[in-house]
């Protein structure tokens, strides 16, 4: 039953700034002693008077609770009232302001506040400068509160409260009855859903031109965030709008897309090279393709020479140091990324891309070269780190990104560095290859090191696949495997798999064995068979730690053997309740527990996908630990939704991973995510031990699909065209 409370703030407990939710003790009429009120509610003060509506729950700890589904503000009834809430309200104001205030207006001072402010002059110490910073605080703390309550009469969620009001200020109100589409466009996280249901409450017509408009941009945004694509043919396009919409008329369709490229938010361009008349992208999409090709031409054909006889002469004296002899592919591989300004070195494992890599960085810096090294992840950042010697940083770190400022070394701030490798670049979206493409300096050289068989960036664009494929930028694809890895079933099978044959068990038996395939068809028996894996043979065979050395990787979050089921399972059996948990959604938290960051945190300095176990756990505080190999980290109660549990993660989220032995459910239920480079990257994740466990029906399923996960780029052909028609003038 809803329930309402006329109440005055007593006190704050908690109050995040970023969705306006908050935690209140609030005394109401009616309610015997203090009650705890919770919901978006914005900024509350002390002293401020609520009216409130929402239903009454028992919180499993905290007790009788509100849960407050909507609320408006009313002024202190009492002089006290109003002095806790003046000084707890309004910037400069403390207890003597507050009361010299409400001694010379009484409760009435609210009002002039409103309406008549400079009378507060009156009162000695407020002057024009002070006023304003009050009158300043008042306005933003009523109009965000006011924009709250519109929200919620609206349907949607107020947790957007505080970003919208940092986007349209005093006229958010009038800019979401202008056009609440806007939300969808600016707003990460407010979908089209969101708007479209908020606008149609307004009274927007189903073919009001605003509704089409913003239609067609949430599929093209759609299409970048899910496929990685970086346009859309017109025809699809459409009609992919009109059954989002639910609109049967191809002329109004045609006309909202006309007039989002008026507007210049969408190009549409004819792509004869690909038979594609009028593909249709994003502008930031398109303005990205034009100025990577433009910006990696630039870096090729500027001089900056290296002497060809200098390297030639320093390759022995680098073998030497490094203790090893590089092959004819290899020695070639080195020799022409050092005399290029960018060089691209791809191939799958056992080809010895680690090898050349090593030997890159020791030839540049022996030729008194400035190198830094960089890839997309932290893990990814110190396998690098590992494998040269030399300090390596996530790209995202080393050109300085900040949420609010984007990146530091940018076109006009620019990295100081004569070389630059990047390895990982498979997992490299257009939108961060540009980013590092505007930090350069035209006279440094860039390495790029990527298996371009593994599966693409998870943001938008084909960059190692399309820069290889253009044919303008020099690369070694290294090709021979070498006879230590060949007796790696692991290698061997890598490499079947990416010719799309079936993969064969290792001749050897454990712990020599480094390949299992498990056949098993039905999912259930496969979940029990991962966990038997998991938890007992291989613990037993291997001597590995389950909870540390034994990943599994799955292509999906639900199903019987998604990540959300087998967390639960292996979290059960690896780390049993024993002491106190933390629960967050759908997710327990306990000490020991394996985990993965989410998001990118430069002041923590963890990064997506970095891999860290429980330290500590505080259920009353709401708040637990994270060693992230050596890096102590701190979690709030507001933080832990950038963690998820570990014993299980998703094949996306391993890449520039890897794991003494992995285990990998392929089941048909998986069939829309299975794909070649999928199992290949699942594979070759993979250092010691692999254990394949499925359907050989989905596995073959997955080998026979090379064409589901294609992205549409145009950067290959643009490329191809900017270096042709400049050698060729």
């Amino acid at each position: 039953m809803p329930a309402t409370l006329k109440a005055e703030v007593h006190g704050v407990v908690y109050h995040n700034p970023d969705n306006g939710y908050a935690v209140a003790r609030v005394r109401a009429k009616d309610e015997p002693g203090i009650v705890t009120v919770v919901g978006c509610l914005g900024q509350l003060q002390p002293g401020e008077f609520l009216e409130l509506t929402g239903e009454w729950k028992t919180h499993p700890k905290f007790g009788r609770q509100l849960e407050v589904h909507t609320f408006k503000q009313t002024y202190p009834a009492t002089e006290h009232g109003v002095v806790r809430f003046l000084k707890s309200s309004l910037k400069g104001v403390g207890e003597k302001t507050a009361q010299d205030l409400v001694k010379r207006f009484g409760t009435a001072v609210l009002d002039i506040l409103d309406s008549d402010p400079d009378r507060l002059r009156e009162v000695k110490g407020i002057t024009k400068k002070k006023l304003d910073g009050m009158l300043e605080s008042w306005s933003t703390q009523r109009e965000v509160k006011s924009l709250i309550v519109f929200l919620h009469s609206h349907d949607v969620p107020p947790t957007y409260a505080s970003r919208i009001f940092k986007l349209f200020g005093a006229q958010s109100e009038e800019k979401l009855r202008q056009n609440p589409y806007e939300l969808a466009y600016l707003i990460r996280g407010i979908g089209f859903r969101t708007a479209d249901a908020m606008a149609l409450k307004l009274g927007f017509a189903p073919d009001a031109p605003q509704r089409i408009e913003a239609a067609i941009g949430y599929v093209l945004i759609s299409l970048g965030d899910r496929g990685g694509h970086m346009f859309c043919p017109k025809e699809q396009l459409l009609a992919e709008s009109g059954k989002l919409l639910g609109v049967d008329n191809p002329e109004l369709l045609e006309e909202g897309l006309d007039a989002l490229a008026a507007k210049k938010r969408v190009h549409i361009e004819d792509l004869p090279e690909q038979d594609i008349s009028q593909a249709v992208y994003l502008m930031s999409s398109y303005r990205a393709e034009r100025e990577i090709t433009q910006r990696l031409f630039g870096l090729v054909s500027h001089p900056s020479p290296v002497s060809r006889a200098k390297v030639k002469a320093a390759l022995p004296k680098i073998e030497n140091d490094l203790g090893f002899t590089l092959s004819k592919e290899q020695r070639e591989a080195v020799f022409e990324a050092c005399v290029n300004k960018v060089f691209i070195v791809t191939g799958g494992p056992g080809t010895g891309k680690t090898t050349i890599t090593r030997a890159i960085v020791a030839a540049l810096t022996n030729l008194k070269l400035k190198v830094k090294l960089a890839a997309p992840t932290g893990r990814a950042a110190k396998r690098l780190s590992e494998a040269t010697g030399e300090p390596a940083q996530t790209l995202h770190r080393l050109l300085m990104y900040s949420p609010e400022h984007g990146f530091y070394h940018c076109e006009d701030q620019k990295l100081q560095a004569e070389v630059l490798l990047v390895d990982e670049v498979s997992m490299l979206d257009a939108q961060l290859f540009l980013a590092v493409l505007r930090a350069l300096p035209v006279t440094c050289r860039l390495v790029l090191v990527g298996d371009v068989n593994q599966l693409p960036s998870v943001g938008a664009g084909n960059v190692l696949g399309d820069l290889l494929g253009s044919g303008s930028v020099p690369s070694a694809v290294l090709t021979h495997i070498f006879r230590q890895a060949q007796e790696s079933s692991i290698v061997v099978n890598a490499h079947r798999i990416n010719a799309g044959h079936m993969p064969v068990d290792s001749p050897k038996e454990p712990p020599e064995a480094d390949f299992f395939w498990v056949k098993q068809d039905d999912p259930l028996r496969v979940q029990a068979a991962i966990v038997e894996m998991v938890c007992q043979r291989i613990p037993e065979r291997y001597g590995l730690d389950p909870r540390r050395d034994v990943q599994v990787l799955t292509p999906m979050h639900k199903g019987e053997v998604g990540t959300s089921a087998l967390n639960a399972l292996l979290q059960e059996r690896l780390n049993p309740k024993s002491g106190p948990e933390l629960k967050r959604g759908y997710a327990t938290f306990r000490v020991g527990d394996r985990v993965l960051q989410l998001k990118n945190n430069y002041d923590k300095d963890i990064f997506n996908g970095d891999l860290g176990w429980v330290a500590s756990v505080d259920p009353e505080a709401g708040s637990l630990a994270v060693d992230f190999e050596g890096n102590l980290v701190a979690f709030d109660s507001t933080e832990l939704e950038d963690l998820t549990l570990a014993y299980a993660v998703s094949v996306h989220k391993s890449q520039g991973s890897e794991y003494p032995a992995i285990v990998v459910p392929v089941v048909t239920q998986h069939y829309m995510l299975l794909m070649r480079n999928l199992l290949y990257t699942a594979l070759t994740r993979a250092r010691s031990l692999a254990v394949f466990i499925g359907s050989e029906k989905a596995f073959r399923v997955g080998l026979n699909n090379v064409t589901s996960g294609k992205r549409m780029t145009h950067l290959r052909h643009r490329l191809r065209q900017m270096f042709a028609g400049n050698l060729l003038g």
